[in-house]
């Protein structure tokens, strides 16, 4: 079981920046694909951005890319999401999600297990 733990988000002007944190329990989080994604008011729960369990391969919705980069430390069992140039359509809830595979995957099925979320809000 791995418990995760976002933070970071909050109320940001567009072309500002956030640094989203995910801090996960439990001794096999360097063998988790990790991934971010994020859902807003009245819609469906969507992709942004994975990295493998080593950190070398990162996949992007193409919406985010150039702006956004995900990176891991698994020294410290943390996944972040750097978000720059941020625009009021990257308001939603942000979820931090693990997956039990290696490989970095783009499908939310393919996650296992899931944080609380995190509210993320861009103001025009």
């Amino acid at each position: 079981q791995v418990q995760l733990v976002e933070s970071g988000g909050g109320l940001v002007q567009a072309g500002g920046s956030l640094r989203l944190s995910c801090a996960a329990s439990g001794r096999t989080f360097s063998s988790y694909a990790m991934g971010w994604f994020r859902q807003a008011p009245g819609k469906e729960r969507k992709f942004v951005a994975a990295v493998s369990a080593s950190g070398a391969i990162r996949y992007y919705t193409d919406s985010v890319k150039g702006r956004f980069t995900i990176s891991r430390d698994n020294a410290k069992n943390t996944v972040y999401l750097q978000m720059n140039s941020l625009k009021p359509e990257d308001t939603a809830v942000y979820y931090c999600a693990a997956g039990r595979r290696e490989v970095a995957t783009t499908s939310l099925p393919d996650f296992d297990f899931w944080g609380q979320g995190t509210q993320v809000t861009v103001s025009s």
